[in-house]
């Protein structure tokens, strides 16, 4: 099927759709992420495809610098052609004044957004070299994903009810002799502006989510059916440090948090999502023995009882 576009006839794919799709929800992206979702890293044939779809003012760039990257964005007659094929029928309704919104963006919340899209591809790439799995969903548009979750108490104030916007929501589905299982991950990517007790109390939010049945009733089942429906966090930082910080910080929350966030940094993710590269809150709390953290943290608690548990780092679908 073909549309008059920039003054030529361009013959719309069902990938240019796919492709389309992916910046409507995405915001932006570059060739490389393209290449790597949809093109199986072919950046020749993903560059000469993108190209087609700029002549035919279907994608445009941002402004840039000579030596940065081009950033990708969705055009009005994008817009207007995914909108007329009923590719947009999954997510909230979004006119064209909110479209235009959606791409301009500061600077922070690009590198952001960026950086999320870098994480995107890696697991993608990697998931789909591995026999018997596949990515059922990568979806990086939180207002699809938020939900209400309870605060922990803090500063003298009591519990709070506050909306949780995840960067992404995954779900990879192995498939073996007895069926389909579902893995199911939300992504949070540390911007580096946020303090540790902030993180905190996101990642008790997020067991709350789950301990509250708020997960499960999402995915169709009943609240007091939670144990059914788990999910882990994926904390990705941009240092070693901040990572250690972070997962000491989160053993401090009552309850603390000890397997359901894992904790990575951005270099590593992108190198090998799938590696030996996430480490859990409970894997340090052999590393803060003897300390006066482990005093704040266990009240109580015979500190030897702990230390010589495993502090191996874990593979995100090969579970400890």
């Amino acid at each position: 099927m073909s549309q008059r576009a920039g003054q030529l006839l361009i013959d719309i794919q069902d990938r240019d759709l796919l492709v389309l799709r992916g910046l409507f929800e995405s915001r932006v992206m570059t060739l490389a992420h393209i290449s790597a979702l949809y093109f199986e890293g072919r950046t020749e044939a993903a560059k000469k495809r993108v190209q087609k779809l700029q002549t035919a003012g279907l994608i445009r760039e941002r402004p840039r610098r000579v030596y940065e990257p081009a950033v990708l964005f969705l055009t009005r007659k994008a817009f207007a052609l995914l909108s007329e094929r009923g590719q947009l029928a999954d997510y909230p309704p979004v006119g064209l004044k909110a479209l235009e919104k959606r791409s301009q963006v500061s600077d922070l919340t690009l590198r952001h957004e960026l950086e999320v899209m870098d994480i995107k591809a890696a697991i993608i790439t990697a998931v789909n070299k591995l026999p018997n799995f596949r990515v059922a969903e990568f979806s990086t548009w939180p207002l699809l994903y938020q939900f209400q979750a309870l605060r922990p108490a803090q500063n003298g104030y009591g519990q709070t009810e506050v909306l949780v916007k995840p960067d992404a929501f995954i779900r990879i589905h192995e498939e073996d002799a007895e069926g389909v299982s579902e893995h199911a991950y939300f992504l949070e990517v540390d911007r580096s502006t946020e303090t540790q007790e902030t993180l905190a109390l996101r990642a008790a939010c997020y067991a709350d989510y789950y301990r509250s049945g708020g997960y499960a009733v999402r995915q169709g089942g009943r609240a007091a059916e939670y144990k059914l429906y788990p999910f882990l966090v994926l904390m990705v930082f941009k240092s070693a440090d901040r990572r250690d910080n972070a997962a000491m910080r989160m053993l401090q929350n009552q309850p603390p948090i000890h397997t359901q966030v894992w904790l990575t940094t951005f270099g590593d993710v992108v190198a090998a999502p799938l590696g030996p590269i996430w480490l859990r809150p409970t894997d340090y709390r052999p590393a803060i023995d003897g300390t006066p953290l482990w005093a704040r943290t266990y009240p109580g608690q015979r500190r030897n009882s702990l230390v010589g548990e495993s502090s191996a780092k874990a593979c995100l679908l090969r579970r400890n």
